[in-house]
């Protein structure tokens, strides 16, 4: 069977499973949204443990950094993901998944080849890029006379 461009993507659109749009975006926004207030909860915890704000927002980044790789360790993260998609994405929990999800997936290549050379895998080009980024706005802000 002969089909043209057209005719395929035609076909495939017939055939294509249709996504939840809905549902999707609504399990995104709750679960990613409780876990930014589960942050904002670990942040006036320490706050009226009495950390100043700095060292409270520093202890709760930590605390959700350490959550998010246990999680993944766990297998529980992952099992989240696919419920909430883009939720758990963007919070620094999932940085934390993005870096324990490869280093876990390759452990038993070993410790050097395996573990810490994939670490990075995921969350080192977004590292890279945004450090880049970073670079190139703070020029742009120091050429525009605004930084």
């Amino acid at each position: 069977m002969r089909m043209t461009k057209e005719e395929y993507r035609q076909y495939a659109e017939r055939h294509a499973p249709r996504s939840p749009v809905r549902k999707n975006m609504f399990n995104a926004f709750w679960i990613g949204g409780s876990i930014c207030c589960l942050g904002q909860g670990f942040l006036s915890l320490y706050t009226a443990a009495g950390l100043d704000e700095q060292a409270a927002g520093t202890a709760a980044s930590i605390s959700l950094i350490f959550l998010g790789a246990a999680l993944t360790g766990l297998g529980i993260y992952d099992d989240l993901a696919r419920i909430a998609g883009a939720g758990t994405l963007v919070p620094i929990t999932g940085f934390a998944n993005s870096v324990a999800a490869p280093a876990l997936e390759f452990k038993t290549e070993g410790w050097i080849t395996g573990t810490a050379a994939k670490m990075f895998i995921i969350a080192g080009p977004v590292i890279v890029y945004g450090i880049g980024a970073s670079v190139v706005y703070g020029l742009l802000l120091i050429l525009l006379g605004l930084g």
